[in-house]
């Protein structure tokens, strides 16, 4: 492993067995990703950006080839060692944010660090420190439904933040969000890349991806194109994150 590689993919593939056939969701795949990069991840439905996404997430295993995170191979790792790497070394953004609906939006930002054995006092000064970097200081109490969908995604960020992972991995980030409130979350997805972070966004909206400066673009299980994007799209920065 090089210095500076975050992430290293050689030889990656991903078959499923559907009744007697075998399908090739990805075919010898070849990836490099140095830490402070910020990646999209493009490609049609059946592409193999879904299983791509799984394995870089560490909740899939590759059916061959290798996998290494920050130096250490985890291809071949059992359910235990894998859900301790995600929880580590990958903070994770989804679509329709995953928190818990009962717990506030501090608890909901705790959570991996519990998992991780943090002690409450430690708990507690991390995940308020990253509820104002994400401008929620004012919210912490609240639970998901008094909050809203953008504020929402806020609560997700700083809980992927919060462990202080290797890399962010951000699954159609906006997908369940207005044109404006999108605008302001991929604002401070670029705050969050430019304090040092790695970021790869998985999507399918061109607008979404072009704020990225590496698009790599996958078809048939197999990477399209890999390139630098020349023209990337910003949001004015008046947003704070320490």
């Amino acid at each position: 492993m090089k210095n500076g590689e975050v992430i290293r993919l050689t030889g990656i593939s991903r078959h499923f067995k559907v009744g007697s056939e075998t399908v090739k969701a990805l075919r010898t795949i070849d990836i490099v990703i140095n830490r402070n990069e910020y990646v999209a991840l493009m490609g049609p439905s059946g592409s193999g950006k879904s299983t791509l996404m799984n394995i870089l997430g560490c909740l899939d295993t590759p059916t061959s080839g290798n996998y290494f995170l920050n130096g250490q191979d985890v291809s071949h790792m059992d359910d235990n060692q894998l859900a301790d790497v995600r929880n580590k070394e990958i903070g994770f953004i989804f679509q329709t944010f995953n928190l818990l609906p009962r717990s506030t939006a501090l608890e909901n930002v705790m959570l991996p660090l519990v998992y991780a054995g943090v002690g409450k006092a430690k708990r507690l000064e991390l995940a308020s420190k990253v509820l104002d970097d994400v401008q929620l200081s004012d919210r912490v109490k609240h639970k998901p439904n008094e909050l809203s969908g953008g504020q929402r995604q806020r609560v997700a960020i700083a809980r992927a933040l919060v462990n202080n992972p290797s890399i962010l991995l951000a699954d159609e980030p906006t997908g369940n969000l207005d044109s404006r409130t999108s605008i302001e979350i991929m604002g401070l997805l670029e705050v969050i890349h430019r304090n040092g972070n790695t970021i790869i966004v998985v999507t399918h909206e061109e607008d979404i991806a072009k704020h990225a400066h590496r698009i790599i673009r996958l078809k048939d299980g197999l990477i399209e194109s890999d390139e630098i994007n020349t023209n990337i799209l910003t949001v004015a920065g008046h947003l704070r994150v320490k």
